[in-house]
């Protein structure tokens, strides 16, 4: 058997000196293991099917989502958002694991299909051997050892450095098991390897195997004999086969299983996810309406929770867990995932899913927290939809009659009055009383812009002066526009964030009717909030399906208005920095229009470090603008803080420019509440582009004047 190892022909023998029972038994543990496993997966897939139907189609183009989740996750792009080196430890974990797996199923198919089927017809072939074989060897090494040293560095990051967000109460045996399971089978695959290339006195075709190779250097160095190695071997074969099959067969079991159904959530992800929400069906209760029970959740909603990689990405980026409300988005989802596992396997009784007081699953204080700002869904790697899951929630809260005071008087305001002030609706318009030419009645003529003006820059005095700038500039490019004066209402984004689904479809009925009797080509919002609701929801209800009224944000607009606004980029010098809002931005991809704009007033903008993307929620979405919560620190005022001590001008920053009414109010209470009046100026982009139009017309004038002839006076 030595000789026909050592022979020119590059191969091996799967199963040397294990021996015909040996591999008889090996055979019977393989079908056992993969029934064992198929059964414990049939029953952890089953499981979903007693969830609620899902309101989006979570099934359609399967092709199409499968190749475009194979890229995702093949890619390992989600992986390196914001932890480049978490990134690249997974990417070596994934594709060596991916490899040593495809690995296996080739040699199974060389010994089980291959070999079995040529001796059939006579005479008995392999194709692993000679080339192959020697490319397989090298692939199969190299691949494994990033796999082993992804490994270490998860080891090490886990229990060296002790990564914060890798460790909570949800930590415990399950992650230990993962990671050191993995690492002892990539480990030790090489200690078998290099047993067997030392008992067969090192066949010089093996030092493709090149790691394998320098283990069996390592035995011979301590002075392991061939004679030892060949004694040893099928003791250091079994162990590493028995916890393969071990591994293998305990996959359902615990945090293994996210292996398979992180691949199938970022399958069935619905792209505009928290975007927009489900809907209530048309026929449900009031107590049908939210989670009262683990299985008022979706099935996709239970695949979310088994997804959870408990990798605290989401709880990292939360800017409600960082000013200290009690959120932390992984413990939600970890906690509906225990409570149903708790409740399958009766340890448990079965408790509401959230109350105010008394005992349940969740609390309502913990949705209160929440900004609805998705932030977590944008850094969860595989693809979890936190928000509408809170969403759900907050729903069950409203129904029972337990939501927070002061959101309740908020909502009985809109429904009331239409707006969240509570303010006659008379007088929704009095802002235009100050300036000095007349707004356009949209319900009177037929306007190109109709201009959804939203509750704050209607009724706020701050705001006030955001929407007579953006007037400003509607006028001053001679843009056909006009406003819904009194017969505006709430657009109900919030309100519906908040769990009010009603007051939100009777919002939207009201609405859409008003929108109907106006004749416009598009709609331009203030409000990023209303930008939001009316390009991605309302479409859910009927109104403006195919898209042919163009929706905006009051930016993309004025970024298209620029030449008739005749800016030259010149006219203010100061030094500011943007903050992105999270409907705009995270909701809506919309970051370099705002940016255009800045920069077209000539101002000197810096960015902070977290932008884009990355931004931190002012605090006011998700209802948080009618809430006093108690925080350590206001996420608005943290936010001041990193303008003024983490960009690269640091305190030079002058003004901190928003595109968004709600956080304008979120961070003028910041700046007081932080003691930062003194140092920087919040400025609304509609009044930054206003004031560079008006120095730039006085300008005109002033020049013009200067170069006035006699004649001419």
């Amino acid at each position: 058997m030595i000789h026909l190892l050592q022979a020119d022909t590059p191969t091996r023998e799967t199963f040397w000196l294990i021996g015909p029972i040996g591999e008889a038994v090996f055979y019977y543990l393989a079908v056992v293991t993969l029934l064992v496993f198929g059964a414990l997966a049939y029953r952890r897939f089953a499981r979903y099917a007693q969830g609620s139907e899902d309101s989006f189609a979570r099934l359609d183009e399967l092709g199409t989502r499968v190749v475009r989740a194979a890229k995702i996750v093949g890619s390992n792009e989600q992986q390196f958002n914001r932890d480049f080196v978490g990134g690249l430890m997974h990417a070596f974990i994934f594709w060596g694991f991916l490899t040593l797996f495809i690995g296996t199923t080739i040699l199974a198919i060389d010994m089980d299909i291959y070999q079995k089927v040529t001796a059939a017809f006579g005479t008995k072939q392999s194709f692993f051997e000679g080339a192959f074989y020697l490319s397989y060897s090298l692939v199969m090494d190299a691949m494994g050892l990033l796999f082993v040293v992804g490994l270490g560095v998860a080891l090490y990051r886990r229990y060296v450095t002790r990564n914060e967000r890798l460790w909570d109460r949800h930590t415990g045996v399950e992650d230990a098991y993962l990671v050191w399971m993995l690492f002892l089978l990539g480990v030790g695959g090489y200690l078998v390897e290099g047993i067997r290339i030392l008992g067969t006195g090192f066949p010089a075709f093996e030092t493709v195997s090149f790691v394998g190779w320098f283990v069996a250097d390592v035995f011979e160095i301590a002075g392991v004999t061939e004679s030892m190695a060949r004694s040893v071997y099928p003791v250091a074969w079994w162990s590493h086969a028995l916890l393969a099959f071990v591994f293998i067969a305990s996959i359902p079991l615990g945090k293994p299983f996210h292996m398979i159904s992180s691949f199938a959530n970022v399958v069935t992800r619905d792209e505009k996810a928290g975007v927009r929400l489900p809907r209530v069906p048309d026929d449900a209760s009031p107590d049908e309406i939210g989670a009262s029970d683990i299985d008022d959740f979706s099935w996709k909603q239970l695949l979310d929770h088994d997804a959870c990689t408990k990798c605290g990405r989401c709880s990292s980026v939360c800017p409600a867990k960082a000013s200290g409300r009690p959120l932390d988005p992984r413990n939600v989802i970890l906690d509906l995932k225990q409570y149903r596992m708790d409740l399958d396997a009766g340890r448990t009784e079965e408790q509401p899913i959230i109350a105010d007081g008394g005992t349940s699953v969740i609390d309502s204080e913990t949705m209160d927290s929440c900004m609805a700002c998705m932030a977590c869904m944008d850094a969860c790697p595989v693809d979890i939809e936190h928000v509408t899951q809170f969403t759900e929630m907050n729903r069950r809260l409203t129904e029972s009659g337990q939501m927070e005071e002061t959101v309740q008087e908020a909502m009985m305001n809109v429904f009331q009055n239409g707006n969240t002030f509570g303010d006659p609706e008379r007088k929704r318009p009095d802002w235009v009383d100050d300036l000095d030419f007349e707004v356009p009645d949209a319900r009177e003529e037929s306007v190109e812009y109709l201009w959804y003006v939203g509750d704050y820059p209607s009724y706020d005095e701050r705001n006030q002066q955001i929407a007579k700038s953006l007037a400003t500039l509607f006028h001053h490019a001679d843009v056909s526009y006009g406003i819904l004066y009194d017969d505006e209402q709430n657009d109900g984004n919030d309100v519906r964030r908040v769990g009010e689904e009603g007051l939100y479809e009777m919002l939207v009925e009201d609405n859409v009717a008003l929108f109907e009797e106006c004749e416009f080509d598009h709609i331009v919002c203030t409000d990023p909030h209303s930008y939001n609701t009316f390009k991605n929801e309302y479409p859910e209800f009927g109104w403006n399906e195919n898209g042919e009224i163009d929706v905006s944000h009051y930016t993309q607009v004025v970024q298209e208005l620029v030449p008739r606004l005749g800016l030259s980029g010149t006219e203010l010098d100061y030094t500011v920095t943007y903050h992105d809002p999270c409907h705009l931005g995270r909701f809506n991809d919309e970051y370099e229009a705002p940016r255009a704009l800045v920069r077209e007033t000539g101002c000197d903008l810096h960015e902070m470090p977290r932008n884009r993307a990355n931004s931190f929620c002012c605090g006011g979405g998700g209802g948080g603008l009618w809430m006093d919560l108690e925080e350590e620190t206001k996420p608005s005022e943290e936010r001041l803080r990193e303008a003024l001590e983490d960009t690269d001008a640091g305190s030079a920053v002058e003004k901190f420019v928003v595109a968004c009414p709600m956080c304008m109010t979120m961070y003028e209470d910041g700046r007081k509440t932080g003691g930062f009046e003194a140092e920087i100026e919040i400025v609304g982009l509609s009044e930054l582009l206003a004031e560079a139009v008006t120095t730039d017309s006085a300008v005109a004038a002033s020049d013009n004047a200067s170069s006035a002839t006699p004649a001419d006076d």
